[in-house]
């Protein structure tokens, strides 16, 4: 049994036989799966001899009307092409860069029956440590990404692709050892010679000072840093020569 199939019978299961009577037109979750496999493939890039990695995260926009009928089993729906994507990409070798995520959207503008995908290769940030260390005191400078909050606890914390960083930023534009934020006053950014370089604020820098609401770029990866201190001063940086 192949991949697809093993999809709609996993589904079909899963709601009681539901879909075999639902879903006799418009949008079948099968063509939602072949084109997320496709999407995969249009998307792998070749990082290394190793490596070619995928998106994890997809939003597969539907009409109104399909929408409304596949939101009865949204969650189950949702679920299952997770693990369709996590099987396929195991079984073409590819590499994930953090948690798969598919979440089924709606767009007004599209008619019954057409649906669109969009994708994106998010890469999992993680603090080293406990989890706890995600918790972050927000009476303390941290790194944000997403609804994710990482704190500066070190004097000096490193941040890379590398499992001996502080903050380990599994994407493939880091370099093991890509830049360090330096606590003080102020709040210094250093770039550690990166390959791909780091940019604050759109910037690319050597050193840069850092204030709440300062952005850092690594690779595609986009981190807020905060602060409650005295310097919570209105968003952006000083850059200096490094």
């Amino acid at each position: 049994m192949g991949l697809l199939e093993r999809f709609e019978d996993s589904l079909d299961r899963l709601v009681n036989g539901a879909f075999a009577r639902a879903f006799k037109a418009e949008v079948q979750p099968v063509e939602i799966a072949s084109a997320l496999q496709r999407e995969i493939n249009d998307r792998a890039a070749v990082v290394d001899r190793t490596r070619t990695v995928i998106p994890n995260v997809f939003v597969v926009e539907l009409s109104d009307h399909d929408y409304r009928r596949l939101a009865v089993f949204r969650d189950a729906l949702q679920t299952e092409l997770a693990t369709l994507v996590r099987d396929y990409g195991a079984e073409q070798g590819y590499t994930l860069l953090g948690p798969v995520d598919v979440t089924l959207g709606q767009d007004d503008e599209l008619d019954t029956g057409i649906f669109r995908v969009r994708s994106e290769a998010r890469a999992q940030v993680q603090a080293a440590g406990s989890q706890e260390a995600a918790q972050a005191d927000l009476r303390q400078p941290r790194l944000e990404v997403g609804p994710m909050a990482y704190p500066l606890v070190r004097a000096i914390s490193r941040l890379g692709r590398g499992s001996d960083t502080d903050i380990r930023i599994e994407d493939p534009g880091a370099s093991r050892n890509h830049c360090e934020i330096v606590l003080g006053q102020p709040v210094l950014l250093r770039d550690l010679n990166s390959t791909n370089g780091t940019l604050v604020n759109g910037q690319r820098v050597a050193q840069a000072e850092l204030v709440d609401g300062t952005t850092i770029t690594i690779g595609t990866t986009s981190l807020v840093f905060r602060t409650s201190g005295p310097q919570g001063a209105p968003n952006g940086s000083h850059l200096r020569d490094g």
